[in-house]
Order: C-alpha cells, then sequence, then structure tokens
C-alpha cells in the first residue's frame, strides 16, 4: 500500500478481509501512517522505491496525493509491480498518457480505481442503453454536489489546483457518462472558486459532447449542502446514510432512465 490517507486506509481495510489478499507492507512518510501500520501489524516503509525494492510485492496500491501517481506508477513499472492507482490517474493528460504508455511498453498491468463501473446499478443501466430501450441517447444530466467540511483542507494539496472535487469526485461521474453513452469528443467548462477562495476550484460545471452526437451537463461543488451525489444516493458505503433520490438522468428518444434508482420512463 504505497498511500496511507483517508483513502489509503480504507484500500488496506478492504484488502484485508479478502481471502486471497495478504497486505504486507505501508510506504508512507507521515507519523500518522506509521502509527496505522504498526497497529495493523504491517511493515512500514518512509520511501515507496524502498519498500518497492525490499518487498518485492506481487502488487501494489497507489492512493497518495494527484500529482504524485505518475511518479509512483513509474517506479512500479520499472520494477515490474502490477499497480492499482486511485483516480485521477493524473493531474495532467500528457503525465497520464505517458504513464500509459509506459506501462503497455513493459507490459506491466495498470488499473485505474474507476470503481464504480462494477456496481450493479451501473451494469443494469448499461445493458438497457445497449438493448436500443432508451432509443438514440439525445442527453444526460449529473449531479454531484455535496459537503467537505473545513478540516479536509488542512491536508495541503487539497487546496491547491489539480487537488479539487472536478479530479477527486466528478471525474468518477465523467467515466460513469463514458461508460453508459461512450467517448466524450468536445468539452466545455467552467471552474469557480468563490466560496472558500482556494487556488482549487470548489464548483465547476460541464458541457459534453459524445461521439453518438449526445449531450451531457454534469455539475460538481464540494461547498453544498443537498443529497444529490452518487455516495448518499447509491448505497455503496455504508458509513453514508443513503437518500431516495436520483442523481443521474439519461434522456433518449423512446424512453428515459434514472440513476440509481433505474427508474424507466416512457410513453408506452
Amino acid at each position: 500500500m504505497i498511500g496511507a490517507g483517508a483513502i489509503g486506509r480504507m484500500h488496506v481495510e478492504r484488502a484485508r478481509v479478502h481471502p486471497q489478499v495478504e497486505v504486507v507492507a505501508i510506504a508512507d512518510p507521515s507519523p500518522t501512517a506509521e502509527q496505522f501500520a504498526r497497529a495493523e501489524g504491517l511493515r512500514w516503509f518512509a520511501d515507496y522505491a524502498a519498500m518497492l525494492d525490499e518487498v518485492r510485492p506481487d502488487g501494489a496500491i497507489v492512493a497518495t496525493p494527484n500529482a504524485t501517481h505518475v511518479a509512483v506508477g513509474l517506479a512500479c513499472i520499472a520494477r515490474g509491480v502490477p499497480a492499482l492507482i486511485e483516480k485521477p490517474v493524473s493531474d495532467s493528460v500528457d503525465a497520464a498518457a505517458a504513464l500509459s504508455r509506459a506501462a503497455r511498453e513493459a507490459g506491466v498491468p495498470l488499473l485505474v480505481g474507476h470503481h464504480r463501473r462494477h456496481n450493479p446499478i451501473l451494469r443494469r443501466a448499461r445493458e438497457i442503453v445497449q438493448s436500443g430501450r432508451l432509443g438514440r441517447p439525445v442527453a444526460a444530466n449529473a449531479l454531484a454536489t455535496f459537503y467537505k467540511p473545513d478540516a479536509y483542507f488542512d491536508v495541503e494539496w487539497r487546496r491547491q489546483a489539480g487537488g479539487g472535487p472536478v479530479l477527486i469526485n466528478l471525474i468518477h461521474d465523467i467515466d460513469i457518462m463514458r461508460f453508459l453513452l461512450g467517448e466524450i469528443v468536445e468539452v466545455c467548462a467552467q471552474t469557480s472558486n468563490g466560496v472558500r477562495g482556494f487556488d482549487v476550484e470548489d464548483t465547476a460545471a460541464v458541457l459534453l459532447r459524445f461521439d453518438s452526437g449526445a449531450l451531457g451537463t454534469l455539475a460538481v461543488s464540494d461547498c453544498a449542502v443537498s443529497p444529490w451525489n452518487w455516495d448518499l444516493a447509491a448505497g455503496e458505503a455504508a458509513h453514508y446514510p443513503r437518500q431516495q433520490v436520483n442523481t443521474h438522468f439519461l434522456i433518449g428518444t423512446d424512453a428515459s432512465l434514472t440513476l440509481p434508482q433505474l427508474d424507466l420512463w416512457a410513453y408506452r
């Protein structure tokens, strides 16, 4: 495990209950990570390269700050260690492409943590879309609006460009749209940091065009009090109180579909 912040610790907890996975070490220079490793009975390293060289793991999970994903991923590739890299794979398209290219050339598997594609709700939605039940998809809408407390931003990188809700949260919803509607060919977007005033955005609005011609709109804000986000609506995590609301809407010429409720609306 490389990176033992909130998400990294969650990965450790989940992995340790899997009968075919053994977590053997954590690499993270922070004192809290060392304490966590000791409490879990795991080897602790301040340096991830040293851990990779000494432990020689069968695989690594990378849950470090966004801007470090590529460097850590390249270190794994150089040692032939397959890696699950938390999203976003990078805070730069060019760097992400370079990482992908390096993995392909070395023949080392990399997986990006877009886990929502494996949710049965989205699997069913994809089946409905691909069956043609919606007719021709013409539009889609997604909301990712939630509130992050002030203490969340005590970590410096979360206040900096590349560490905000677009790459931390909305990236999931963009991936859902690609999973259901196909590739994106055109993007128009605006961001705002008007509430907190950090370098990073707190709100964004996005307009997408898909290769099918369908249009999509997405809104994200991490300074909003609302139930309209996948974490609260879909019930994926027990520590979020599930709300009976929809957050994603797929609109077609024959019918429309809501998510996560999977309500299908049609004239006939």
